[in-house]
């Protein structure tokens, strides 16, 4: 299982589906709901794409 991310993972230029999980990040934390903070967080994480070179 893939810890819980320590710090927000950002998203990734282009990626519709993370731009998505971190519009909704967004707004659970204005209304301060940190269960759906950390899922999104999770989510955001797991989304798949290539590594990129030198990481």
């Amino acid at each position: 299982m893939d810890p819980v991310p320590a710090q927000d993972p950002e998203s990734v230029a282009g990626c519709d589906v993370r731009g998505a999980l971190a519009r909704q990040r967004a707004q659970a934390r204005a209304i301060r709901d940190l269960t759906k903070v950390i899922d999104c967080n999770i989510e955001i994480h797991r989304h798949p794409h290539a590594k990129r070179e030198g990481r």
